[in-house]
């Protein structure tokens, strides 16, 4: 069985490097989006075990980007974890009723990021 497939929706350069550096290096095949729109696309075409989204994006917000992702029956079992700087008190429970699965901050802890995600998938039954 191959590693699982993660897509990064990212529209900061140093903030998608770093996300596709670790998650490469732990062996998992990533794919990179700069907007919601090319996130959704690319999810619907490869139906990706995991999906990291930025919620501020320009265009369609995070948000609006995982609502149209629970609509889609192609896309809508996907696994969607909201990776945002917005760490106010009430952002993550904004996040979960907007129908993303978890939550993760950044900057992100390089210490923890990928056993996070290894999690996450463990939990949805996806091979870590």
């Amino acid at each position: 069985m191959s590693m699982a497939r993660i897509l990064i929706v990212e529209d900061n350069p140093m903030n998608m490097e770093l996300a596709t550096d670790l998650l490469q290096d732990a062996g998992y095949a990533v794919r990179q989006a700069h907007s919601a729109e090319e996130g959704i696309r690319l999810a619907e075409q490869e139906s990706p075990d995991l999906i990291l989204m930025d919620i501020r994006l320009p265009g369609m917000d995070g948000h609006a980007a995982v609502g149209a992702l629970r609509s889609n029956a192609r896309t809508r079992e996907i696994a969607t974890v909201a990776l945002t700087a917005q760490a106010m008190h009430g952002d993550e429970q904004r996040a979960l009723d907007a129908g993303f699965d978890a939550y993760i901050t950044k900057p992100i802890d390089t210490r923890t990021f990928v056993a996070t995600v290894a999690r996450l998938l463990a939990e949805r039954g996806r091979r870590a």
